[in-house]
């Protein structure tokens, strides 16, 4: 069975949109500081996300100064949360949030969805990974296969995200692909990334879901194994790393990841934010974060946003209920 959510199927709602023309920026107005308000821990994507796009817009002289602030719970509900319920006092906050806010709301886990926010921009594509320690005896996807069929809940799969989450579904997914059932794979949540990279290290899981850029990092470290992929072709900025169709397992899957303001965040620094966001693509300072993180360009602004999110919605929705987690 194939599980396909690739960058063809983000980048489609974008495109028809972009086609409608997209809004006017504001060329003239600078941005003297944005405060980035993360919903997750140090060290997850969220997080590398955030600060990536604030090295990148200040470094080539978009934006005056970015502070991050990173603000755990509920899977990111904790976040928007606050957002929402100290609006005005917010229209200098940006926070990134990605596919979690999709499948949270469509789970009925948040009282919020992407709606109830402003939406500024998608920025990005971020692959998934599984990735085991590196003096795991684990060196493929078909060696955690065989772990898995020999001993199911002692090899259990780890993630930054809470159950039914974005690490979750990938694993699920990618499980699902190579016969498994998804719903008996053990799946032990963490606080973002960095806890849950931790916990593979401690040997408290014996494979970790995880975002492709979050992996790429440890990898050079010598610290993990990427053992696949959901790119469909092997990624440059970790060319070692096979993806899941060159093993077998006809998985794919790219994580959007975006900005969104308080509700009723005024036009004039919405458009701001826009214009500073679309600028930075052509800056080196952007393409050397991109690069090294592994990531896609995906942007759309504004309405397009929007339109692209609703499309996600379907495409997100379908894919859960195959997998059973609708």
């Amino acid at each position: 069975m194939t599980f396909t959510l690739t960058r063809r199927a983000l980048m489609a709602a974008a495109t028809a949109t972009l086609a409608l023309g997209a809004p006017a920026m504001a060329e003239d107005m600078a941005v003297d500081s944005i405060h980035f308000l993360i919903p997750g821990g140090a060290g997850g994507g969220w997080d590398g996300t955030a600060r990536g796009t604030g090295e990148a817009l200040t470094k080539a002289g978009l934006v005056g100064t970015a502070s991050f602030e990173n603000m755990s719970g509920g899977g990111g509900g904790k976040a928007i949360g606050y957002l929402i319920e100290n609006a005005d006092s917010n229209h200098g906050t940006l926070m990134v949030n990605s596919t979690p806010i999709v499948i949270r709301s469509l789970t009925g886990v948040f009282p919020h969805n992407f709606r109830d926010l402003t939406m500024v921009a998608g920025t990005i594509g971020d692959y998934a990974a599984i990735v085991v320690g590196k003096d795991s005896p684990i060196n493929s996807m078909s060696d955690l296969i065989a772990a898995y069929k020999a001993d199911p809940r002692g090899t259990a799969i780890g993630g930054g995200s809470v159950p039914g989450g974005m690490d979750h579904l990938v694993a699920a997914m990618v499980m699902k692909a190579a016969g498994e059932n998804p719903t008996e794979v053990k799946y032990i949540p963490y606080d973002a990334g960095g806890m849950a990279m931790a916990a593979l290290l401690s040997g408290e899981i014996k494979a970790l879901s995880t975002g492709f850029s979050e992996a790429i990092d440890l990898a050079n470290a010598g610290e993990v194994k990427i053992i696949g992929v959901t790119a469909d072709d092997r990624v440059p900025a970790y060319a070692d790393a096979m993806t899941m169709k060159e093993q077998g397992i006809d998985a794919s899957f790219v994580n959007w990841r975006g900005f969104f303001g308080a509700p009723g965040l005024p036009e004039e620094r919405k458009a701001a934010y826009q214009a500073a966001i679309a600028k930075m693509y052509d800056t080196p300072e952007w393409e050397e974060v991109r690069a090294r993180n592994g990531w896609v360009n995906i942007h759309n602004s504004g309405e397009d946003f929007e339109k692209f999110l609703e499309g996600q919605e379907e495409v997100i929705k379908s894919l859960m209920q195959e997998l059973g987690f609708l």
